[in-house]
């Protein structure tokens, strides 16, 4: 099965352009004072625990900026597992480039393996109910596009990108306009063509409640297995619905068999550990740079 396509270039070019920027600054001091300038060398970036591969394009962008002749050979496809000792790709290049671009490559690599990597963890345990795991808005500033291109990687569904391409009625807009009814009316009055309008409920009572104001779209907000399997018993038949709130790897599967159809899990970007992953350089090849 394909998985999602990686975001154009120009979506997180700059978020690149920022880090190399960070890194290097006004230039290296220690690889031009240790390593010839015409050494030429391979490197492998390697698992040094189980995960997810995710992001090695980006990685490979980040190589070719310090060295745009490198060559950039991928092993792995994104989404495959990896477990400690494999290899992910080899870069062939020169050595100034490998050495100066290694610690920004692993750092985006890190983090698109270790999301893509704590989602899938959190689908595989869903594995069989039905219920989809579904990101959110929780992610790294600046790395929204990345961020949720792991969380597809890894198997969940996304969300919304942004505020301006979904309408989601939260709690903050209930209470302002005085309860969940006129919300729903409101909202479904003014949402574009072709963008489906989702309600923020707490209680069996507030999903009737904007079920019969018009919502077909519901999540689920902090409620309890047993309030969960009483929603789905309600309006179950009448709404999406998607639970929120608490989820973790060790209450997910008891939230997914109350029958909810999707569950959001701000966790998945929010608190995904680092991938742990390293590039090694490969001894041998010394040859003079052309």
């Amino acid at each position: 099965m394909q998985g999602p396509p990686l975001p154009p270039a120009r979506t997180w070019r700059r978020l690149l352009e920022l880090a190399l920027d960070e890194d290097i600054g006004p230039g290296d001091l220690t690889t031009p004072a240790v390593i010839a300038r015409n050494r030429r060398g391979d490197a492998v970036i390697e698992a040094r625990a189980p995960l997810v591969a995710c992001g090695i394009d980006v990685a490979a962008a980040v190589v070719h900026e310090l060295d745009p002749a490198a060559r950039f050979e991928r092993h792995l496809a994104e989404g495959a597992s990896a477990h400690p000792g494999d290899v992910l790709a080899q870069v062939s290049g020169r050595m100034h480039g490998l050495l100066i671009a290694e610690r920004t490559a692993l750092n985006f690599l890190q983090r698109l393996c270790g999301v893509a990597t704590h989602t899938r963890r959190f689908v595989d345990t869903v594995a069989g109910t039905g219920a989809r795991i579904v990101d959110t808005r929780k992610t790294l500033p600046g790395w929204r596009t990345l961020d949720k291109y792991a969380t597809a990687v890894g198997g969940a569904v996304n969300h919304r990108m942004g505020l301006f391409d979904g309408i989601l009625v939260k709690d903050n807009h209930v209470a302002l306009v005085g309860g969940v009814a006129p919300a729903v009316k409101a909202a479904l009055a003014a949402a574009p063509a072709g963008v489906r309008v989702q309600v923020e409920v707490e209680s069996a009572e507030d999903a009737v409640a904007a079920c019969d104001a018009g919502a077909d779209f519901l999540l689920l907000d902090n409620c309890a297995a047993d309030e969960l399997r009483e929603i789905v018993a309600l309006v179950g038949s009448r709404a999406t619905l998607e639970a929120s709130g608490g989820i973790t790897l060790e209450n997910v599967r008891a939230v997914a068999e109350t029958g909810v159809a999707r569950i959001s899990i701000g966790a998945l970007t929010h608190s995904a550990p680092a991938a742990d992953l390293s590039m090694e350089i490969r001894a041998g090849a010394t040859g003079a740079a052309s």
